[in-house]
């Protein structure tokens, strides 16, 4: 099994979890950053940092785009083009407003799908439809070695 195989059969084991702001616990509640922390914390290991708190508007009002920096700062940044299942996906869910919304990529193609914690849905896997992908404005991937 590879790495990717990983990430994403780490991800589904999340699918039903609640929404919960700021959370971080498999089964109990999580955010679409708690997702990412806990997938990354059966994948990878310890979590790099601290998340610090942070409001549901993402620094909207300040336009700053905090959760692109950490996800570029602890994950591997990709072409934006190049999709693969296991992939970190970055939602800009407004034109204008920052990118708060994460996302793993589940499966490819036409049909493909993703992952996330969605608020008043928990951890659900959502068809990767044109709505979704066009929000898209960052692609990572796990600090693994692809096997």
């Amino acid at each position: 099994m590879g790495a990717r195989f990983e990430v994403v059969s780490a991800a589904r084991r999340w699918i039903g979890t609640p929404y919960r702001h700021q959370s971080a616990t498999l089964g109990a509640g999580t955010d679409c950053l708690g997702l990412i922390r806990g997938v990354w914390r059966e994948v990878v290991g310890a979590e790099p940092e601290t998340a610090p708190a942070y409001s549901m508007d993402w620094s909207e009002p300040q336009g700053e785009e905090r959760l692109w920096r950490a996800a570029a700062r602890h994950l591997k940044a990709k072409d934006i083009r190049h999709e693969h299942e296991g992939d970190v996906i970055l939602f800009r869910m407004r034109s204008g407003a920052v990118a708060k919304h994460l996302g793993i990529v589940s499966s490819v193609g036409p049909n493909g799908c993703f992952i996330h914690a969605y608020s008043s849905h928990g951890v659900v896997e959502s068809p990767y439809s044109e709505p979704w992908r066009r929000r898209v404005v960052a692609r990572f991937e796990f600090p693994l070695e692809v096997r």
